[in-house]
């Protein structure tokens, strides 16, 4: 995108859209006075200009160019994007509408021109531009709001019932939190507040499910002392997730990128934390055992890394009547663990962050993200097999500095 002609497509396309927007602007303002509509024009074009200042400001500068403010631009221009598509959308319903009211009226010459026919008290077009610049307006707000919700930290429970579990685990206390995304946090005084909700909940066991980093390690070291503080009686235990590898960023030469991952490793050493990698561990409590597994991200997806060798981790936990399974990317569950292991009894995942987007109430839940992912957030289980899959909804944020409906999530899963 960053070569002159793709720049010059995506204006192009950007200032199209503006442009459609513009006649339902136009259609909604008919009654307005002459200097009425004069202000609204100039303001509207005065924004889309400085929508594609910023753009082109963000395609040629580098990522840490104006660092602190530059996530909530990008996220203002994705809102604006979304709303003003939205309100394409609407426009495109008016446009249709009439274009097959125009051929009926040239085919059947009786019909009657209904373009400006009043619908409760204004015309079709003025309804559906009114209607898709509301809608647009409110898609636009409520990202907005989101903002306000990013470190909006909500503990999830869950009771999780098996019949195979020990005694000696009945009532084992886990935390799991999943995609901190240092990189994305600017207020380390909220960022403890969730640390403190997670130390207030008195875990025997914490469990990381991957992507500590955005890209690169240097992005925890204002928070290695802060996220340190978490302690249990039985460990913290973490894995690793497709952002920590460092592939969306450019490096100098693949040493550098080797070596961030290795800091990366080393930080969750430094923090006390047991970094799994493709292998498993005892845990025991009351006289009995069982056994923790860690792999390496693995993605059903194409494009996301196959690093995870499930099968060096699992191999000798054969004797465990339990066994629990840390993979970043849910997809792993319906790709491998199902199908091939089904032994594994609960595995916990993250990555999807719910979409930081969606609706969530009683009875009903909704995210795009859900025609991506089958499992995509909370509790899930096999009816044959009677395996579980937890997929925690993200502690941090990525792209977006925000959350809407569904907000950062500490699960506490009770065994029984």
């Amino acid at each position: 995108m960053r070569t002159p002609l793709g720049t010059i497509l995506v204006v192009a396309v950007i200032f199209f859209i503006d442009l459609y927007c513009f006649q339902g602007l136009k259609t909604v303002s008919l009654s307005a006075t002459t200097k009425s509509r004069t202000v609204i024009y100039s303001v509207y074009w005065g924004l889309t200009a400085i929508f594609i200042t910023i753009f082109l400001v963000f395609i040629f500068t580098k990522p840490d160019f104006f660092k602190p403010v530059r996530t909530y631009l990008l996220a203002l221009m994705i809102g604006m994007v979304i709303a003003k598509i939205t309100i394409v959308f609407f426009l495109l319903i008016d446009d249709v509408r009439r274009i097959f009211q125009w051929l009926g009226t040239k085919i059947f010459s009786t019909a009657e021109n209904e373009q400006n026919s009043p619908v409760d008290g204004i015309s079709r077009s003025v309804f559906l531009s009114w209607l898709g610049l509301t809608v647009g307006s409110t898609v636009f707000g409520t990202l907005i709001f989101g903002f306000s919700n990013k470190y909006n930290y909500h503990i999830k429970r869950a009771k999780l019932v098996f019949d195979n579990l020990p005694a000696g685990f009945k009532g084992l206390k886990i935390v799991q939190i999943s995609d901190v995304h240092s990189g994305s946090f600017n207020n380390p005084d909220a960022v403890f507040h969730g640390i403190q909700k997670i130390l207030d909940e008195k875990p025997d066991l914490i469990l990381f499910t991957g992507d500590l980093v955005n890209d690169r390690a240097s992005e925890m070291h204002d928070y290695i002392s802060m996220f340190s503080l978490l302690k249990a009686p039985l460990g913290v235990y973490s894995t690793l997730g497709n952002h920590d590898y460092g592939d969306y960023v450019q490096w100098t030469d693949a040493a550098a990128k080797k070596q961030n991952l290795e800091d990366l490793k080393a930080i969750h050493g430094t923090m006390g934390w047991r970094l799994l990698m493709n292998e498993h561990v005892a845990l025991e409590r009351g006289g009995d055992k069982i056994a923790l597994l860690g792999v390496e991200n693995w993605g059903a997806k194409a494009r996301f890394p196959k690093l995870g060798k499930l099968d060096e981790a699992h191999k000798g936990t054969q004797d465990y009547p339990f066994k629990i399974l840390m993979s970043h990317d849910p997809s792993h569950w319906d790709a491998q663990v199902l199908p091939t292991y089904n032994d594994i009894d609960l595995t916990l995942s993250g990555h999807t962050h719910g979409m930081q987007f969606g609706i969530e109430i009683p009875g009903f839940r909704w995210s795009p993200v859900q025609y991506l992912y089958k499992q995509w957030a909370g509790l899930y289980e096999n009816d044959n097999s009677k395996q579980k899959l937890y997929v925690n909804r993200g502690f941090g944020f990525l792209g977006y500095p925000g959350r809407v409906g569904i907000l950062p999530e500490i699960t506490v899963i009770e065994l029984a």
